[in-house]
């Protein structure tokens, strides 16, 4: 054990002499957007709680009733008996609202994520991913054994270079629709059209999508006109709906597959209760007010516009904008500036994000208001300043 202390304690070391080390922030939660951080109220620009809806009554009523009827877990997997009318009743709200055939819900959309490529891909197959992909598409390639190849961000042509170089029987291109980091989507009109071409299987991971994009809410897919028969679709539950969960959403075969084959479904407990019926309460929501996407677009327009008047450029339409800042000690300036006004926004450093791009990943939520951007605009001026 000598060995392992030492080198646990000298990796430590080199992440805090590289301002690298993390550590955790106790925050307690006292509404959509709001915590408090060692007793002071914080308004937050970090979530991915994108509509507001982890706070709304008609959500929390949904999961207590839950609760009392189904009790706090669901006991197994789903295979041998953590199956629930809940989670038969979630499947078929998610598919419907992605147009796809079937739905399957997964623990996290990580392990929905590392269950598609896991199960789908082989160690003799060949995986085209976009060079900014999360960490959970690159540890679903890893798991496969298949060969990687990364094509660079959001370039087709980059891709079809690689897809000449890279010959093979079995293909699949793995994307983000929208990039969790940057907050721009994945041009998947052509991604598709190279899949019709050399008969590739595009993997699209919707978290930061749904609920944000597309119209109702529907995601990137939907965005950009594309039909689901087209892509294998994963996603999450956590982010815009809310609860916790993921899920990949694809025709009838897919999930059949899936179910018999996909060990992160085969070998956890299901989700429990409450989160399911959390989730199936968002969607609901989602679908009878899409007004509550146009208020997130338009909080995102005001944060931006806002942006741009302190001459930081952020394209784009989603609520994720990126503000780079180039170095870890830079970013943690800018984070303990804002938070001394209020303002809990974290600074993004490396692994996260590569060398040289550390940042503030700044969101905003449909919950909002438009005195809270303001006064968050006036403290992030006074803090590049300052920096």
């Amino acid at each position: 054990m000598d060995w392992l202390q030492g080198f646990l304690h000298g990796t430590l070391e080199e992440l805090e002499l590289a301002r690298l080390k993390r550590q955790l922030t106790p925050l307690i939660p006292v509404g959509p957007v709001r915590a408090l951080w060692e007793g002071r109220e914080v308004v937050l620009f970090c979530s991915n709680n994108y509509l507001g809806l982890t706070h709304d009554p008609r959500v929390i009523a949904r999961a207590q009733e839950a609760l009392t009827k189904y009790g706090a877990g669901s006991g197994a997997a789903r295979l041998v008996s953590g199956h629930t009318p809940l989670h038969q009743a979630l499947e078929e709200a998610l598919a419907r609202f992605k147009g796809a055939a079937r739905a399957l819900l997964f623990p996290t959309g990580y392990t929905a994520n590392i269950a598609v490529l896991s199960a789908l891909v082989g160690r003799h197959d060949i995986v085209f991913c976009d060079r900014l992909c999360h960490a959970s598409l690159l540890d679903g390639v890893l798991l496969s054994g298949a060969k990687l190849v990364r094509f660079q961000h959001n370039d087709p042509v980059s891709l079809r270079r690689l897809l000449a170089a890279h010959p093979g029987r079995r293909r699949f291109v793995v994307t983000e629709g929208v990039f969790s980091m940057d907050g721009d989507m994945a041009p998947l009109r052509e991604l598709v059209a190279l899949a019709e071409e050399f008969s590739l299987v595009v993997v699209v991971d919707d978290a930061h999508g749904t609920g944000t994009v597309g119209p109702g809410g529907r995601g990137v897919l939907a965005a950009q006109g594309i039909s689901p028969e087209k892509v294998i679709l994963t996603g999450t539950l956590s982010k815009a709906l809310g609860s916790l969960g993921g899920f990949v959403a694809g025709p009838a075969v897919l999930i059949e597959y899936l179910t018999n084959r996909a060990r992160p479904f085969i070998f956890t407990t299901a989700l429990p209760p409450a989160s399911v019926a959390s989730a199936i309460a968002a969607i609901e929501i989602l679908e009878a007010e899409p007004e509550l996407v146009e208020r997130l677009a338009e909080n995102a327009r005001l944060m931006r516009e806002g942006l741009t008047a302190l001459g930081i450029s952020v394209p784009g339409e989603t609520p994720i904008l990126p503000l780079i800042l180039g170095t870890p000690e830079k970013a943690r300036r800018a984070q303990e500036y804002l938070l001394a006004r209020g303002y809990y926004v974290p600074a993004i450093r490396p692994p996260t994000v590569p060398p040289g791009t550390a940042r503030l990943r700044i969101t905003v939520s449909a919950a909002h208001t438009k005195e809270e951007i303001a006064g968050f605009l006036a403290a992030l001026r006074e803090a590049l300043a300052a920096a």
